[in-house]
């Protein structure tokens, strides 16, 4: 029953910081969300499952209770966690409880509401990640939307209600898509009489599809896979869905945008690998040079925008977008470091992207205004806010003893000796994505916070206080700490991996 008391705690810490006076808000919804995290951090060290939670795996926490009889069809709360979505759990948990102390300084109106709609959000991403019953899944992933629109549309900036909006439309459209795909292919699999994801896997590995509505089992599956894939890339997002992201995190609040960056991203790569890359292996293989072909275009096309932007969260935005594409890279490789890599990288970038706005977010409390060409030398006011800016900056550009660093080896060296075509020459241009982020990082650095003091907006700029310094201290601990030892997540990871790659011999 561990999972359900992660969810517990989170939903009803939610309704009580609700109910809460705005005055105590902030430091009561902090102190609720250290019982998920602690909860989190011990289920971490006593994790004993083995193998894929959808290949017939030791789950680890699991529970599973008969819900509701839809004609033939039974829907069921089933939980459980393996070595893929463990990590991500942790992640939630950890970035929440930060995000909440990072909200300290700048959100000073309707508190109660804001910190109760954060709990909210990570009550639902738990389920999200610790789901196996597709109609639970769903639920939890859709509730998601719905804070985060709240979060962006009433504390964001100017164009708050333009990118809420556009958030929402977005995603939800997306959504509609993979799940019609999903129930078709569910209708069509002989014998299954749940939504059960191992049971689907199971009968998708066994013999897939059959006809429906004149269309051949494999030509259907291949629909599905394709509108899954597209399902999942708006969420993602990647070149060419991801015009929504950099207007909802520009606009978000700093809090909103570590959760989003941190967490919600991985909620489109998790699903793409325990869909799209665990129960359609032909179609895996099939598809493989489009797949790879769009992944290095969202490494290279995210870069350059980013190279091109003057606004340090629209930077960092855009970056999210070139590491997605990594992570996909990563998951078309279909080999152990390349899928792994990719896995390890959606919790190294939760964390890198997590601190870089999280720094940019102090900086903009201090100086009202994010653009690099309105401040230079904020490192002589801003020392150590700046210090962890740049050593955030390093781990985005891969600075060995990071965890970036490993991500990247973990999946360059899985995708170069990958089985589809040119899968050398794919990899060996994502490789110069790297030098593009170096590129629009040490641009950013050269020009905001090192050289002369100047300040356009004539604030008066000092130390970030404690409670904003922390919270990245912490990430930046734990970058540090999955860099130098990456088998912390990483051997876990790979036992998950490997049943998926044996093309999940059943």
């Amino acid at each position: 029953m561990m999972i359900e008391a992660l969810i517990a705690v989170a939903l009803v810490g939610a309704l009580v910081t609700f109910l809460a006076p705005n005055r105590i808000a902030g430091k009561l919804a902090f102190a609720i969300s250290l019982v998920p995290a602690a909860l989190s951090l011990w289920m971490f060290s006593a994790f004993d499952g083995a193998g894929n939670a959808l290949l017939e795996g030791d789950l680890a926490f699991e529970s599973q209770v008969e819900w509701l009889q839809l004609s033939e069809y039974s829907i069921s709360w089933f939980v459980g966690l393996d070595g893929i979505s463990l990590p991500l759990v942790v992640l939630t948990t950890i970035l929440t409880t930060l995000a909440i102390v990072s909200s300290w300084t700048p959100i000073d109106e309707r508190e109660s509401q804001f910190y109760g709609l954060l709990l909210f959000i990570e009550a639902n991403l738990i389920g999200v990640f610790a789901a196996l019953d597709f109609f639970v899944w769903f639920i939890f992933w859709e509730a998601v939307l719905i804070p985060m629109y709240l979060l962006i549309g009433i504390w964001g900036g100017p164009r708050r209600k333009y990118a809420a909006i556009k958030f929402f439309v977005y995603t939800n459209v997306a959504s509609l898509l993979m799940f019609g795909a999903f129930i078709a292919l569910v209708f069509a699999l002989p014998e299954v009489t749940t939504f059960a994801l191992p049971d689907v896997a199971t009968a998708m590995l066994n013999g897939g599809p059959e006809a429906m509505f004149g269309v051949a089992g494999t030509t259907l599956a291949s629909i599905v896979f394709v509108a899954m894939f597209i399902g999942f890339a708006v969420k993602v997002p990647i070149v060419p869905f991801h015009t929504w992201l950099p207007d909802a995190h520009v606009e978000a609040p700093t809090p909103a945008s570590v959760l989003l960056a941190g967490v919600l991203l991985k909620m489109g790569t998790y699903a793409l690998l325990r869909f799209n890359f665990t129960m359609f292996p032909d179609q895996v293989e099939a598809y493989a040079v489009p797949i790879a072909a769009i992944a290095v275009i969202s490494v290279i096309y995210g870069a350059l925008l980013a190279l091109a932007q003057t606004d340090l969260k629209r930077i960092v935005a855009y970056s999210s977008v070139s590491s997605m594409g990594y992570v996909i890279l990563g998951l078309i490789a279909y080999t152990q470091f390349g899928v792994g890599g990719a896995t390890f990288q959606m919790v190294s970038h939760g964390l890198i992207s997590g601190l870089m706005f999280m720094a940019v977010g102090v900086i903009y409390n201090a100086t009202h205004t994010r653009m690099v060409t309105d401040m230079s030398g904020m490192a002589d006011r801003m020392p150590v806010a700046v210090g962890i800016l740049v050593a955030g900056a390093f781990g985005y550009m891969g600075l060995p003893l990071m965890s970036g660093f490993a991500a990247e080896y973990f999946i360059f060296f899985g995708s170069f000796g990958a089985d589809f075509p040119y899968a050398p020459i794919f990899t060996a241009l994502a490789m110069f994505g790297i030098v593009l982020v170096a590129g629009y990082l040490l641009f950013a650095m050269q020009r905001a916070v090192f050289g002369p003091y100047n300040l356009e907006t004539d604030y008066e700029v000092s130390t970030a206080p404690l409670h904003d310094i922390a919270p990245m201290f912490v990430l930046l601990g734990l970058i540090i700490a999955l860099g130098v030892a990456p088998d912390l997540i990483f051997e876990m990871i790979t036992d998950a991996v490997d049943p998926i790659l044996d093309g999940g011999e059943l």
